[in-house]
């Protein structure tokens, strides 16, 4: 039978409320088992008195709209992709966090972020997610120029220093810098001291900028040997980051992977894990996230990253001190995700997320 060519936004003003709430009652099911749900079962759910039969007649006019299908030979229906993007847009009632489930959330995260790396938090940001959503948590972290807090020169032997870039948020980049023959231990310290009043706050480009703008300034306050290092240091300052793509972290494939054993679902669930090591289309994932507010729903294959998987993301942008969106965090599912439940979860860790972010800075 052909589908009706709607927006779903249209789908409210076409369906009554009997309509509605049998839409409800098949999707909820469907959320909560993965399985096509039958008239016969639909009837009991209803709190209205409705035969089969009559049900039978709505599920006709829904199946008509798209809005559900009967998955291969089953005698049931269940929500199309189409139908499942109506149901989040126009009627999915969104709980709230409960003050047990903030504090655990917190707990997680703000109890390692004074000790440990940006990256380990977000790991542990991402193994949290998974275990609430019982999902794949993901957390993609942009690779963007680092502002700075500390350079410094450690010598490795007598013509290779070990240069140590550290971000404001506590990520740390070695490169090593070829030592001019004959600097002494002073003038290592020195040319540290000297970097290290430049860079700091800056990016790495802002920080070669004002280095270059003073270039007259440091042949006067600087000695020759000093010089060449501080110019070395520079030149170490413009090698781009070894991880040019971005940071994907995914914890609890297992999950996805146990979900798809009872499906045909395993080899595109294996195939999604694939484009995400390649990190093909992660760029525009995070170049959508800077222009969203707040969470984002994306159902099968309105995401071209996901799509091949069929699976369910939802995500939210967490930001840096200067309210910057630095990356993206939440869950990959089936598309029966429990789409009430997630969705607070994973806003309120990228909240969290960015509390931390403003205090490392």
């Amino acid at each position: 039978m052909a589908q009706m060519t709607r927006l779903p936004e249209d789908f409210l003003a076409v369906l009554n409320s009997r309509s509605q709430e049998i839409f409800r009652k098949i999707v909820d099911r469907y959320i909560e088992t993965g399985m096509p749900v039958g008239s016969r079962d639909v009837s009991r759910m209803l709190e209205m008195e409705l035969s089969p039969a009559s049900v039978r007649n709505v599920m006709a006019d829904l199946e008509d709209l798209g809005l559900i299908a009967a998955p291969h030979t089953s005698a049931g229906r269940a929500p199309t992709q189409q139908g499942l993007r109506f149901f989040v847009d126009a009627m999915l009632e969104v709980g709230a966090l409960d003050e047990r489930e903030r504090e655990q959330i917190a707990r997680h995260i703000e109890g390692q972020a004074g000790q440990r790396q940006v990256e380990d938090v977000l790991t542990e940001a991402s193994q949290l997610l998974s275990g609430l959503s019982q999902g794949a948590g993901v957390v993609i972290a942009a690779k963007s120029d680092m502002v700075l807090k500390h350079i410094e020169f450690v010598r490795l032997d007598t013509d290779r220093a070990m240069g140590i870039l550290v971000s404001q948020d506590g990520q740390v980049e070695n490169r090593i810098v070829s030592l001019p023959p004959g600097l002494t231990a002073s003038a290592l310290t020195q040319a540290s001291n000297y970097l290290s009043h430049y860079v700091v706050g800056r990016t790495i480009a802002e920080a070669r900028k004002a280095l270059a703008e003073r270039r007259a300034e440091q042949r006067a306050e600087l000695d020759e040997l000093t010089q060449k290092l501080v110019d070395a240091g520079v030149a170490t300052l413009a090698q781009p980051s070894p991880a040019g793509h971005p940071t994907v972290i995914v914890r609890g494939r297992a999950n996805l992977i146990n979900e798809a054993m009872a499906s045909e679902d395993l080899i595109r669930v294996r195939q999604l894990f694939d484009e995400l090591e390649s990190k093909d289309g992660l760029l525009e994932l995070l170049g959508d996230a800077e222009k969203a507010q707040g969470v984002r729903i994306f159902i099968g294959s309105e995401n071209k990253l996901f799509s091949l998987s069929g699976s369910s993301v939802i995500l939210s942008p967490y930001k840096d001190a200067n309210d910057k969106v630095v990356g993206v965090l939440g869950v990959i599912g089936p598309t029966r995700l429990n789409y009430a439940r997630i969705v607070p979860v994973v806003n309120y860790t990228a909240n969290v997320i960015s509390a931390m972010m403003a205090r490392k800075a």
